[in-house]
């Protein structure tokens, strides 16, 4: 028995998830995502460590831009196999890549204008990682699967998709390799969610598992409990309405958005909050909206009963979904306060900075966080509470008030995360750590070694292992 394992992204770092197996003559990748921290975005423009045109398949965990965010460039640089996601994570896939290559193609336009004005040299070549052909190509490869069903990816392995809780259509991926009359499990955890969210399902838990990759986002701590959550952005809400500005929440598209709409419906109909402005300026996020109403049969039981009942858990009055260019822009004018969610949720492009730019000066106002801000992102320096950043090449001073409400997180904490791989009956033969920042990542592999005993490895960028 032979497999061959490389991590070529989320090693000590939190985006580019992306990791290599051979077996049986196959070549795989589980996820191939892109890179959002400023020290590691060199990594999208290098070459893919294996030729492209020699991956057979890609099994895709989630549609989060970190985790699907390279396809379009594996699609570019030859790779014309299958994509494996579930139906819901390969129609939001689309949306999210699609949207990607459109930022990348302006801020190209925009930077190159910028570093002339300022006589500067780009780091990055001025032209796109990729256009909309790309992603579009990539788009039609998909093939849909089904939760708990068994598929066959090649000679003697199989893969089988499980709910994982995190964002709709999320999976954790066992994959099974036989050879000869014997057979290995590898169990790819993706990012695993919490217990008792919105709208979702619970993540579901293996028994078995003869290597395992799990995630260490917050590895190293212990969420606010979700149901602090309401209390916190009533208090938030309030806190800034009195002061006369805005609340600018940088929100992720995919489930923090419908999350965050779902608080604020209840917030309203309990009369805890008064009746605001509230803006959704994020056509993806719209479109991904509109992805959870195709997707009934993803929602959990409580979600179920409120549609039922005939409410609508992420919709209430003064609500505005702004698609064009003129609907974000006339936002500015709208007078008293407003509730701005807009994407992205790190602020490394999209609508969200022109908003920070209007408001990151202003005292009264409130820059909300509800989500995993990565190393060397604008929303983590923001959220580090600096003199001053910068905002479309120019520095702004940090007057605004800035919150973060740590229970809004998708990812399980590392009791959660504990929780998620403690179900499973034997020992693997060895856990890697990966998708965390060195500290947590360590931090967790120490712990889960203390409490089981397990070999727990933090594995480096590239390096392969043989799992016999």
């Amino acid at each position: 028995m032979q497999i061959k394992l490389n991590f070529f992204g989320a090693a000590k770092n939190v985006t580019g998830s992306c990791y290599f197996l051979e077996a049986n003559g196959i070549r795989l990748l589980v996820d191939c995502g892109l890179y959002q921290e400023r020290d590691l975005k060199p990594r999208n423009w290098a070459d893919f460590p294996v030729p492209a045109d020699t991956i057979d398949a890609v099994l895709l965990t989630h549609a989060h831009l970190d985790h699907c965010g390279r396809l379009p460039k594996l699609v570019k640089e030859g790779f014309n196999g299958k994509i494996y996601a579930t139906s819901a994570t390969a129609e939001i896939a689309n949306i999210i890549m699609l949207d990607s290559a459109h930022i990348q193609e302006e801020d190209i336009k925009h930077k190159q204008r910028r570093h002339e004005k300022a006589g500067k040299k780009s780091p990055f070549p001025y032209e796109p990682l990729y256009v909309k052909e790309d992603a579009e190509k990539a788009n039609s490869l998909f093939e849909k699967t089904r939760y708990a069903s068994e598929v066959e990816i090649g000679t003697g392995i199989t893969a089988e998709f499980r709910e994982a809780g995190h964002v709709f259509g999320s999976s954790s991926i066992r994959i099974s390799v036989t050879q000869g009359d014997e057979t290995r499990t590898i169990l790819f955890s993706g990012d695993v969610g919490r217990w008792d969210l919105p709208i979702m399902r619970d993540p579901h838990q293996y028994e078995q598992a003869d290597y395992v990759l799990i995630e260490s986002t917050y590895g190293d701590r212990v969420h606010g409990e979700v149901a602090d959550i309401p209390g916190e952005l009533e208090r938030i809400i309030n806190e800034t309405v009195e002061a006369g500005g805005n609340i600018i929440i940088p929100s992720f598209a995919l489930e923090r958005t419908q999350e965050l709409l779902y608080h604020l419906s209840g917030l309203l109909s309990e009369g805890r909050i008064p009746m605001l402005k509230a803006f959704v300026d994020s056509p993806m996020a719209i479109k991904v909206t509109e992805v959870f109403k195709k997707h009934p049969e993803l929602f959990d039981d409580e979600t179920m009963e409120q549609i039922h009942a005939g409410d609508k858990p992420c919709d209430f009055p003064g609500l505005s979904m702004s698609r064009s260019v003129d609907e974000s822009k006339a936002i500015a004018k709208a007078h008293g306060t407003s509730i701005i969610i807009a994407g992205s949720g790190m602020c490394t492009g999209g609508r969200v900075k022109h908003h920070l730019k209007a408001n990151i000066d202003r005292p009264e106002s409130t820059i909300l966080f509800v989500g995993y801000q990565a190393f060397g992102t604008l929303g983590r320096r923001i959220l580090e509470k600096p003199e001053t950043v910068r905002i479309f090449g120019e520095e702004y001073p940090v007057r605004a008030r800035i919150e973060r409400i740590s229970g809004f997180s998708a990812h399980a904490d590392k009791n959660e995360l504990f929780k998620w791989i403690s179900s499973i009956k034997q020992p693997p033969r060895r856990v890697f750590v990966t998708h965390g920042e060195e500290d947590q990542a360590n931090a967790f592999g120490e712990f889960l070694h203390e409490k089981t005993g397990w070999h727990c490895v933090v594995p480096d960028y590239e390096q392969e292992v043989i799992l016999d």
